[in-house]
């Protein structure tokens, strides 16, 4: 099917490029409640070991991991101002941060 055949049902999610040799190392925190209200505005595909969502909240973004093995295991990044979690998340996509 081509582009322009796709619909929004069709469309599965983002997946995460291979990791590369040169990738900064991410420091993952365990998740805290920070904000009244987290938006999730991208996620990785959920049918993987681990996932990713890319949140917003109380002025600030940051990224969610999930880890699905025997339980569930969720780590968050650091919560940076949205043009800079904007950037980590590309490189993420990109497997230049993991």
């Amino acid at each position: 099917m081509s582009d322009q055949g796709r619909t929004a049902e069709s469309y599965h999610t983002l997946h995460l490029a291979p990791l590369q040799a040169a990738y900064e190392r991410m420091t993952w925190r365990p998740a805290t409640p920070r904000a009244d209200r987290v938006r999730i505005r991208e996620h990785t595909c959920p049918n993987h070991t681990v996932s990713y969502e890319f949140c917003l909240g109380g002025g600030l973004a940051f990224i969610r991991r999930t880890y699905r093995s025997d339980g569930v295991v969720v780590h968050e990044s650091e919560w940076l101002r949205i043009r800079d979690a904007e950037r980590l998340w590309l490189r993420l996509l990109l497997g230049q941060a993991r």
